[in-house]
């Protein structure tokens, strides 16, 4: 059963004492993993609060708390990326025969057999994604399914567009009406301070001990693989990478971010391959913003993995991202960043027993 001592044991093993927000995070989580809820009905206190939402600046520990208790929750349940859920919706929609509410019926199949949903980095920019997520949160609220979103934004902040925001103030209303809101609202990014690791996985200059680095990274991993280009594909477009191993993808940064690509090359290049070698990155392409947001959503997707990352750059890449303006949630890209250079992030290339997240399950 799952208890808020239990959670907080698993905290601690990880050297997290929870604060005030996490504790009451701890809480409701708590609360609606224990509740007992009737599906298929759309009355009655059940209701009330059928989700939690936390949410806050990078690195304030959303994540982490919310995953240990879905980790513990004893129930059918599936937790995802925001954009991996953005895919399969769109998939099947395209796949959905026609019916007047095409949207509703593919959104109840994909609940089917779902008790508590977990959407980890939940967002809105896009008035297409905001009209779907607002249908689908009005189906899961009345089959009964229990709801998690973890967001760098407060439920009024979502889709911040004015030409587009009122539209979504229904859905808005909904989450403060049927779910609890938590703010993580502490000063400390725990992204950041941490132990780095043994070996470096980010490299500057541009140089030969970087390419040497380079080289030796993909020795390691690359299961006696070759170091020859290779022609492959990402989402059904074609990719020329430097070298590529059965773990390990290594690929120049203009062909992955500078050329012309979405997060759906992304989340498929995260599940074919445990690591990737992001190679001769020049930070003036970072100038341009929609370079700069392919690559906050290969970071995003990379880390939500827990994929492994190594990036050669001229110069260093915190230092070439801070300051950089013209994409949503850079402050996000960077505490992750930081992580992902610390002894604490272990990734599937490390230990390729952690597989992708995804899937229902049934503990």
């Amino acid at each position: 059963m799952l208890d808020e001592a239990r959670i907080i044991r698993t905290l601690a093993a990880h050297g997290i004492t929870p604060d005030a927000r996490q504790r009451a995070a701890i809480a409701a989580l708590v609360s609606l993993a224990g509740a007992n809820r009737t599906r298929h009905a759309r009355s009655g206190a059940a209701f009330k609060r059928q989700g939690v939402y936390c949410h806050g600046l990078p690195g304030r520990g959303k994540s982490l708390v919310v995953d240990t208790a879905f980790k513990l929750a004893d129930c059918r349940k599936r937790r995802l990326h925001f954009h991996e859920f953005l895919r399969e919706m769109n998939q099947r929609l395209v796949n959905a025969p026609r019916s007047d509410d095409r949207l509703g019926s593919v959104s109840r199949q994909w609940l089917d057999g779902i008790e508590l949903l977990c959407f980890d980095e939940f967002h809105m920019h896009d008035i297409a994604d905001a009209f779907l997520m607002g249908r689908f949160l009005d189906i899961a609220i009345g089959l009964g399914t229990r709801v998690v979103l973890t967001s760098n934004y407060a439920p009024d902040s979502l889709l911040p567009d004015p030409e587009f925001h009122e539209r979504f103030l229904p859905t808005i209303e909904q989450i403060k009406r049927c779910f609890t809101v938590i703010h993580f609202d502490g000063g400390r990014d725990y992204r950041f301070g941490g132990e780095q690791a043994e070996r470096p996985r980010f490299f500057a200059p541009l140089d030969q001990a970087s390419r040497d680095a380079l080289g030796h990274i993909f020795t390691r991993h690359g299961g006696g693989q070759r170091v020859a280009p290779v022609t492959l594909s990402a989402a059904g477009r074609p990719l020329t990478a430097r070298a590529a191993s059965a773990a390990l993808l290594w690929a120049d940064f203009e062909s992955l971010c500078v050329a012309s690509r979405s997060h759906l090359d992304y989340l498929d290049l995260a599940e074919q391959w445990h690591g990737l070698i992001l190679d001769n990155l020049r930070t003036t392409w970072l100038t341009q913003p929609p370079t700069l947001q392919r690559l906050v959503w290969l970071i995003d997707i990379f880390y939500d993995r827990k994929r492994a990352l190594f990036i050669a750059s001229d110069r260093p890449i915190e230092t070439a991202l801070n300051g950089l303006k013209g994409v949503h949630d850079l402050s996000r890209t960077l505490s992750r960043l930081a992580e992902m250079q610390s002894r604490a992030y272990r990734s599937t290339l490390e230990d390729t027993g952690h597989g992708a997240a995804g899937g229902v399950s049934e503990s």
